[in-house]
Formats: C-alpha cells, sequence, structure tokens
C-alpha cells in the first residue's frame, strides 16, 4: 500500500514540475511569438550584432520599437548586451533558444530563393 502511495505522489510532483516548466515555456514562446523579435534572432543566431547592426537587418521597425524588443529579451534571459565603447552589442544568451532558433533558421530565417 505504501509503494502505490508513493507512485502516486511522485507522480503528483512529476505533474507540478511539468507545469512549471509548461507555464515557462509558454511564456518564452509568447516573446519570441513577434515577428521583429524574431527577425533579431535569426541576425543573431551565428554571432553578435551591434544595435546598428540589428536595425539594418530588421527593416521598417523604428529606434524605439527596436530598443523595446532588444530589453524585453533581454530581461527576459534570451539575449546579453556588452557595451564596448560608444557600441553595445547583443548575443543569445540562452543555448535552449539558440537550439531553437537553429530549428526556425533551418526551416524559415531563409527566403525562398536561398533554399
Amino acid at each position: 500500500m505504501a509503494t502505490s502511495m508513493q507512485y502516486a505522489s511522485t507522480q503528483q510532483a512529476r505533474h507540478a514540475d511539468l507545469k512549471v516548466h509548461a507555464t515557462e515555456v509558454a511564456e518564452l514562446l509568447k516573446i519570441l511569438a513577434n515577428p521583429n523579435r524574431l527577425l533579431i534572432l535569426c541576425g543573431l543566431i551565428h554571432n553578435p550584432l551591434t544595435v546598428t547592426e540589428i536595425a539594418e537587418r530588421v527593416p521598417n521597425i523604428s529606434q524605439s520599437a527596436l530598443s523595446q524588443n532588444l530589453t524585453k529579451m533581454r530581461s527576459a534571459g534570451i539575449l546579453r548586451s556588452e557595451k564596448t565603447g560608444l557600441n553595445v552589442s547583443y548575443a543569445i544568451a540562452d543555448e535552449r533558444i539558440a537550439s531553437v532558433l537553429e530549428v526556425l533558421e533551418k526551416n524559415y530565417c531563409h527566403l525562398e530563393n536561398d533554399r
């Protein structure tokens, strides 16, 4: 009897852990579910870029919107920033995000003619 109770308790704990992880992943996906953020991340897959370089790769976004998106992703731990002189460079900070982006890059970060 104690064994089945322990099993049930273990299962409940696992489900609680899964729920926490699912909630974390859902929040992360909400942040990623933005076309401008995805364009930014596609540009950062292979190497860090300065804000100016990112702006060149993300057309039709204001400096203010770019800054807000970078700040949101940095606050979420997706990006890290480094200031060198007057330039701020951004890079992907979380290896799990890098793995997700590799899948996205393979399937979505290229123009039709690039495939």
